[in-house]
Formats: C-alpha cells, sequence, structure tokens
C-alpha cells in the first residue's frame, strides 16, 4: 500500500528551520518534529537562498526579492504594452468613423 506523501505548512517549515539553527543535533530534532534529517537540512538550504519567499506552496515559483520585483515590473509592462495597443486600435476607429 502506497504512504501518502506528507505535506508541511510554511509556519512548520520556518519553525523547524529556525529551531535548527538553535539545536546542535539536527538529528534529533527531526526526530521530535517527525521529519527526517535530510529533510530538515533541504529547508535550511531554500531558507537560506530565499529568504522569506521560501515555501511558497502549491507549485508556485520561489523568487528571491530581485527576481520578484523583475517578476513584478514584467507584469506592469505587459499591461501597459496591452493598454497602449487597445488605445491604437480605438484611435484607428474612431477616427475613420468620425469622416
Amino acid at each position: 500500500m502506497k504512504q501518502k506523501r506528507k505535506i508541511y505548512d510554511k509556519a512548520f517549515k520556518e519553525k523547524a528551520v529556525q529551531l535548527s539553527y538553535d539545536r546542535t543535533n539536527i538529528s534529533e530534532l527531526a526526530r521530535e518534529l517527525g521529519v527526517t534529517a535530510p529533510q530538515l537540512y533541504k529547508w535550511r538550504k531554500e531558507f537560506e537562498e530565499f529568504g522569506e519567499g521560501s515555501f511558497p506552496g502549491k507549485g508556485n515559483l520561489k523568487l528571491t526579492p530581485e527576481q520578484e520585483k523583475i517578476h513584478e515590473l514584467e507584469k506592469r509592462l505587459k499591461d501597459a504594452e496591452l493598454e497602449r495597443d487597445i488605445l491604437k486600435k480605438a484611435i484607428g476607429i474612431f477616427s475613420k468613423s468620425g469622416r
């Protein structure tokens, strides 16, 4: 019979990482939390790399603050280009119908 994969929420992972820095024996802490030591080390590495952007959940991208800023700016640029294209078409339509 297949074992169901256990899913931990962001708060649990962040607290586990925080505790792992306070404790000297990671393996013991992992047993206490009901996770494996390699999993805890993986969470630590992810937290060190992405900081507050760690553990987004449900397949969302993990982004560094710089990547988040770039992503947001690209989205705003795309929206502005779409708005510009719509306005160009509207000007073309209204200038033809006004004659």
